[in-house]
């Protein structure tokens, strides 16, 4: 559905409860359409700990770079 944005402003709770219902309305200015009005989805719910045993840390992971690494980084000889 394609809308201006006096139309769009003038209908905004029914054209949001048409997004959430999964329609697409996009709304136009002069004729050029400038955004979309979409339904939201739902955000999963993650779990804490789902990666427990799947991840190993070197035990160095922190240690200082070896300097020709460091050289590429910083730019030095």
């Amino acid at each position: 559905m394609l809308l201006n944005i006096y139309e769009a402003k003038t209908r905004l709770s029914a054209l949001v409860e048409e997004a959430a219902a999964g329609a697409e309305i996009i709304i136009a200015k002069n004729g050029r359409p400038r955004a979309k009005l979409v339904p939201v989805r739902d955000a999963a719910r993650r779990t804490p700990g789902h990666a427990k045993g799947k991840i190993r840390i070197a035990d160095d992971f922190d240690a200082p770079l070896p300097q020709g690494l460091l050289n590429g980084f910083t730019g030095g000889d």
